[in-house]
Parts: C-alpha cells; sequence; structure tokens
C-alpha cells in the first residue's frame, strides 16, 4: 500500500449500473427489446475516483464489494486504470438499472447487501492505512451500516473529508468536513429551508454550513451549482449541452471542484471546474468517463456571480 494519496474514496454500497437505452417508450404489460445494454463500475465513491483519475488526479477506490458483481466493479475499474483496495464482504454487491426511454428515465436501485461491525473495521484500518490527503465518502450506505461509520472514517486519520450522501444523512452527521455536495432536494431535506430560487437555495447552503462543513457546494441540475464558504457565495450557470443521461452529474462536480482544489485553483475556478466536468459527463449514456479534453479552455466559458 502506498501512503500520501491525493484523494481516496469510499463507497460502502457500490453498484453494478446497468443502463438500458430504448426507441419506444414503455407499456405496462408490453415486452421492451433492445440491443443497447452497457454495464459500469457503479456507486458516488466509485463514480469519483474514476472522473478523477480521468483527471489526472490519484483517486484509489475502498469500500465493500462482494460476488460476481463485486468482480466485475473490480474488472472494470482495473481496465480503467483506477487503483482500488476494497474490503471484501459476504454478501453480493448490487445492480442497479437505468431505463433510457423516449417518454422518461426509470430507475431501479437495489437496497444492496447487509454488511457487518468487523467489516467496517477492516475498512477503518484500510483508510488509515492509505493514510490519503483527503477522504471522499459518498453514496447510500448498506444494510448494517449507519451514519455514525461515516463520522469514524472522518475522524479517523488527519486527512480533510469530503460527504456526498442525503439530506437526512447530512442532518447526522458531527464530525468537521472539507465539503458536502447535497443535490437541490438533499439540500432542502437538509435545513428544512425553501429552495425554489437560486437565493434560497444560498440561504440553505449557509444554514448547512454552519453545521461542520467548510465548503457547501451544490448541484442544482440544469441551474448549475453553488458554492458555499464562510468568506462568500458563488453560483455558475450550467453549460448548455444536448444532456443524454444525468446518472454521475453530482459526482463529476465534486470531482471537477476537488481536482481544481488538489491543484490550488481559487474557490471560484474550482466551481468553473466543477461545472464543465459535469456537462462533460451528463452527455454521455451511463457512468462512463468522457473526454476531459480542453478542461481549463471550456472552464474560462463559465459564468460565476456572487450570491
Amino acid at each position: 500500500m502506498s501512503d500520501g494519496d491525493d484523494v481516496l474514496t469510499v463507497t460502502m454500497n457500490p453498484a453494478v449500473d446497468h443502463t438500458i437505452s430504448l426507441d419506444e417508450p414503455l407499456e405496462a404489460g408490453g415486452v421492451a427489446r433492445t440491443d443497447d445494454a452497457q454495464f459500469d463500475a457503479g456507486g458516488k465513491g466509485i463514480n469519483v475516483s474514476q472522473y478523477l483519475t480521468a483527471l489526472d488526479v490519484d483517486a484509489p477506490a475502498t469500500g465493500f464489494l462482494g460476488g460476481s458483481f463485486g468482480l466485475m466493479i473490480q474488472e472494470a475499474l482495473d481496465d480503467d486504470g483506477v487503483a482500488h483496495d476494497f474490503v471484501e464482504i459476504a454478501g453480493r454487491t448490487r445492480l442497479n438499472t437505468t431505463i433510457l426511454s423516449p417518454d422518461g428515465e426509470y430507475k431501479i436501485n437495489h437496497d444492496g447487501p447487509l454488511v457487518g461491525g468487523d467489516d467496517v473495521d477492516t475498512l477503518v484500518e484500510r483508510v488509515r492505512e492509505r493514510s490519503p490527503s483527503r477522504l471522499v465518502i459518498a453514496g447510500s450506505l448498506p444494510r448494517g451500516v449507519d451514519v455514525d461509520a461515516v463520522d469514524r472514517l472522518a475522524r479517523a486519520g488527519p486527512w480533510e473529508t469530503a460527504v456526498d450522501m442525503g439530506g437526512s444523512f447530512l442532518q447526522r452527521l458531527d464530525a468537521d468536513y472539507l465539503v458536502c455536495k447535497p443535490n437541490r432536494e438533499e439540500l432542502g431535506t437538509a435545513t428544512g429551508r425553501d429552495v425554489g430560487t437560486i437565493e434560497d437555495c444560498a440561504a440553505a447552503a449557509r444554514v448547512l454550513r454552519e453545521r461542520g462543513f467548510r465548503h457547501v457546494l451544490a448541484s442544482l441540475g440544469p441551474d448549475g451549482g453553488l458554492l458555499v464558504s464562510e468568506a462568500e457565495a458563488l453560483y455558475a450557470p450550467a453549460l448548455p449541452v444536448d444532456v443524454v443521461d444525468t446518472v454521475g452529474a453530482g459526482d463529476a462536480m465534486l470531482s471537477g471542484f476537488l481536482a481544481g482544489l488538489v491543484r490550488g485553483q481559487p474557490q471560484a475556478s474550482a466551481l468553473r471546474t466543477a461545472i464543465v466536468v459535469a456537462a462533460r459527463v451528463v452527455s454521455v449514456p451511463g457512468t462512463r468517463v468522457p473526454s476531459f479534453d480542453d478542461v481549463v479552455a471550456d472552464r474560462e466559458t463559465v459564468e460565476v456571480r456572487s450570491v
């Protein structure tokens, strides 16, 4: 094991992402047929590792894997050149399915395997062995694991920790964090505040930041992204792109922001990078990694204003 990784991601409930594209709308009782199916290594932390690796940031992945789907994820990461060091569990890693149909996007997500306390202990030690500069804990929690495991990982070493979880989980975290990355709905759930406008979102993010997050990076879908820190609140609209699939968009935004921090970019530039990376990801189906060529040039096209 090597010490000093720039970023280490933790995905406690990873999945094989199964994406299906249909030419006709789904109909109840009908049989839909397609010859277009895609399988990707999925889970928020894994996505962040893939995107950061493509952005030339050292970002190995860890977490829990088990069964045949777990092997598929490891093989996919090997193919993509993403380093990994997962804790093997007795349960089976889940399968998540996204159906892209002319009448909409449908998602079916499994809950995931049962994970025991000994598995969590092993994961904490695995993270300590890696001793990263920054830790990313992202995604849902498997059965048997509570939010206190997230705080435990954040406090297990001197690293800065980023977290991307549901709003109800963000309410319960107690450690100090570098950044949290809620979407609009999660921001509202975590704070109980209205998030109808950009200004509303900024006010809610300020409330959330006071709970132990140095930065709040909110992904606002087609409205772009918002970054709130102690000193300022910055908003950047989304870039005009043809949106093919929104899976991984928030993970891409967090990846771009972290890549900016790793390279010492000021906050406004890191937000611009986040917007560009997210735009590239939503332009391809599934969680496949798009080309990140010319990210620096495209970053200059992103407008940022204070809120």
